[in-house]
């Protein structure tokens, strides 16, 4: 396979210098290195200039409503538990509309990977200030600046109950794509919550600002095994952003607990219904 087999025929319409492109070709990278071929992964993808992606990737994959791809993504996963499932949320539709599924698909522990595009703004709408949005930050929502404490992706992940918790950032493709792997690898509930610049929405956080302040957990000898310890480094920001992997454990997935399928999936079993055209017949 190459990466160039992941694309269609069209071309990406984000702003230029958006972190879309970086997330796109992180996650691209880490399909490749999977040796995951196109059939043979599905993502599902929410609203908003990420869900865009869905018309540039070639996979299966499914544009759900805004905030509800995580019930589309552990949807399809109960009924084939065997295929890899990715999740394309921006942070207003994970996090804004979708608050409520990401913690409990967290708490649930299904086994699919959730790439959150973080930038502090629902950017197709032009910039509105999201729920991610750090204090002072001047939306066309918020022109004195926001004043509401932010939510942050990781600590809430943490405090949800999932099983592994990383944070990457969009202008470092290679790190990202590490994470991507790792996260798809991992059974169980997986966050790769991106850093994410929107150049034309949210000039403060740039990729200038974000390269002077990250820094690599690992490199710090720093390890994922403790959920407290992770969760005080969630809660670093300024002077001092870590990214890289900041929780990482074992424990039984929702798939796993689902006697239904614990043998084969649901895709694999018989419907047990012989005149199917029947029964549709009913609800026409």
């Amino acid at each position: 396979m190459n990466i160039t087999d992941f694309d269609t025929y069209h071309k990406p319409t984000w702003c230029p210098g958006c972190g879309d492109f970086g997330i796109w070709l992180g996650l691209k990278n880490a399909l490749l290195e999977l040796g995951i071929e196109r059939d043979e992964v599905f993502i599902v993808y929410g609203v908003g200039c990420h869900g865009n992606m869905a018309n540039w990737i070639k996979t299966y994959g499914f544009a759900g409503l805004h905030g509800r791809a995580l019930p589309v993504a552990q949807g399809f996963k109960l009924a084939n538990h065997k295929i890899p499932v990715i999740v394309i949320s921006g942070d207003g539709d994970c996090l804004g509309e979708g608050g409520n599924h990401f913690i409990h698909a967290a708490k649930r522990n299904s086994d699919i990977t959730v790439i959150i595009h973080d930038n502090q703004v629902y950017g197709l709408t032009t910039g509105q200030a999201s729920p991610t949005a750090r204090p002072g930050l001047k939306t066309k929502s918020t022109p004195s600046g926001v004043v509401d404490m932010p939510i942050i992706p990781t600590a809430l992940a943490l405090t949800a109950g999932a099983t592994f918790v990383s944070r990457g950032f969009a202008g470092d493709p290679k790190l990202l794509t590490e994470l991507i792997v790792k996260a798809v690898k991992h059974k169980g509930f997986s966050l790769v919550d991106v850093l994410q610049p929107c150049v034309s929405f949210n000039k403060d956080f740039s990729y200038a600002w974000y390269r002077e302040h990250i820094y690599k957990l690992e490199d710090s000898g720093y390890k994922p095994d403790d959920r407290v310890r992770a969760f005080e480094k969630s809660l670093e920001w300024g002077d001092k952003l870590p990214v890289g992997i900041f929780y990482q454990s074992d424990r039984p997935t929702n798939e796993d607990q689902e006697s239904a399928i614990s043998g084969r999936p649901l895709t694999e079993l018989p419907a047990g219904i012989e005149d199917t055209d029947g029964l549709l017949a009913e609800f026409v």
